[in-house]
This record gives C-alpha cells, structure tokens and sequence, in this order.
C-alpha cells in the first residue's frame, strides 16, 4: 500500500465527514472490513499485548496485563525492553507475586525506571495487585466488586479499583485517578485485553461485560476519531473517550471497544496508513 500524508488526508475526510455521529451506520460496513483485516494476532507486533498473549494461565495474564499496559507510554521499542526487564525476573508473574513479600518485591525492582516513572511506583502497583488477589483470589473478580449498578459507566468502578492498586493514597504516574479527567487510556487499554475475548484480546474477565467498556484514546485514535466526526474535542481527555465510544456504541453496543485494534493499527505500523480508510469512509458518508 502506497505511503501518502496521512495527517493532510485526515483532515480533508474530517471536513466531509462532520455529521457522521448521527450517521454511524454508514460507516460499519467500512469499520467491519476493518476489524476482519487487522484484528488477527499477527498484526499484534509491535505492541505490549504481545508479552501478555506469552502466557496461557488467565491469573499470569492479568499480573503481566498490569505491568505491560501500566509501562505503555514512550517509544515501544522502550515500552518492550522495560516490560521484558519486569516479567523477566518473575517468569510466572501471579505465583511470583503471591509468594513475594512486599519487602521482597519493593527490593527487586528498587533501581527499575521507565522514563519518568519509578521502581518504587511499580511496587506499589505489584503490592496492591498482590493483596487484591490475597482478599478477591483475582484481579479480575476485585474488578468486578468494584462495579456497581448506579454506576454512569465504568470509569467508578475504574477508579476503586486503582484505589485499592494504590493502597498508600500516593501520586503514582502507573495509576492515574479516572475520575480527575484524564483519558486513562493505559487503564483503558488494560480493561480490553482482559474483558474483551478475540483473535487479538485474550480476556479471562467474564465477570465484566464489553459493553460497558471505554475506548483507550491513544494519539492515533483521537486523530483518526476527529477525522472521523466522532469528536471535535482536541483534547485526549476523559469527555473525548466518553464521546468516541458513544459513537461506536450507536453501531456496537455490546462491544463498543471492537474497533479499537483496527483503527490504531492504521497509525502504528510502518506498512499502512489511515488515508485509504478515511477516503473510504468519506465516500460511505457522502452516498
């Protein structure tokens, strides 16, 4: 596929497309040939959830899920070798963990960093994960505790979780609060790897349904969702991945997070681009 500006062919489409919100379904056929192309494991490479897919046991890939997609911020060549340095010391990440003492695992990751994030924050992190498990067996039945009926959307439940993540109440750049506004998208990503069950996620969290589920606006999402119509918002906040999913919920209701692989596969690897795609949906939108 021939490399073109991408940026410049975004925003042309994103003139044409303004009112696509109230004309979603014009788009899912587009959207589903998407997801059938690039949603199979073998388009994962480069990207975090190819560390968490290593492992079979459902408790090992919820422990290394937390560790991949805390650390998934910067150049992901840099992403890889910091979860490598992590999961590579505890080859069976939840048995490691529940046999560790806090003391033992505040002393084995003492001298880790990642970027501006430190070793003392990820054993925080690790140390909560440990005494969620000690109390709820899982990460993922906690989860699901912390969920409640009268919730808006996930983004409570999402918050007593990292709650009981960061015991000490203390600023931890691995556990952003979701509730101060930000996207959360490291959180977000999270939910979907481990809620979702595809050729791409590998999910394990039954107890949570995808439908309640927010997309993980990464820069390739937000860009590729403004030119899409489905925000206007500039900023990669909480009220931006709010408005995106509501999008793909009009066409996706049971699974609004469907189409997130897909589409930030078009900005990620270095073998295609979004302009084809947005051509495609500008021309679904004017019809």
């Amino acid at each position: 596929m021939a490399k073109v500006n991408g940026n410049r062919k975004i925003a042309t489409a994103a003139s044409a497309a303004s009112p696509v919100v109230s004309n979603m379904h014009a788009l899912k056929p587009a959207l589903d040939a998407l997801y059938e192309t690039w949603s199979r494991s073998e388009f994962i490479s480069p990207d975090p959830l190819q560390t968490v897919r290593h492992y079979t046991s459902p408790d090992d890939r919820e422990v290394a899920g937390l560790v991949a997609s805390s650390l998934a911020f910067g150049n992901v060549k840099q992403i890889l070798a910091s979860i490598a340095v992590v999961l590579d010391v505890t080859p069976r990440p939840a048995k490691w963990l529940d046999e560790a003492t806090p003391r033992r695992i505040e002393s084995t990751f003492q001298s880790f960093r990642h970027r501006y994030s430190t070793g003392a924050e990820l054993a925080t992190m690790l140390i909560g994960a440990k005494h969620i498990r000690e109390r709820h067996r899982n990460l993922g039945n906690a989860f699901a505790h912390c969920i409640e009926n009268t919730d808006e959307d996930i983004v409570p439940g999402l918050q007593r979780f990292v709650g009981l993540l960061n015991a000490n109440g203390k600023p931890n750049y691995l556990l952003p609060d979701p509730q101060r506004g930000s996207a959360c998208k490291r959180l977000h990503l999270y939910l979907r790897w481990m809620v979702r069950c595809d050729a791409v996620d590998p999910g394990g969290w039954s107890q949570v349904s995808p439908a309640k589920l927010l997309v993980p606006v990464d820069t390739h999402m937000h860009r590729i969702a403004k030119g899409l119509g489905l925000t206007q918002r500039n900023a990669a906040d909480l009220r931006t991945a709010r408005e995106i999913t509501a999008a793909f919920r009009i066409i996706a209701p049971e699974d609004p997070v469907r189409y997130d692989f897909a589409l930030t596969r078009l900005g990620i690897r270095k073998d295609t681009t979004p302009a084809p795609f947005m051509a495609e949906c500008s021309g679904l939108l004017l019809r």
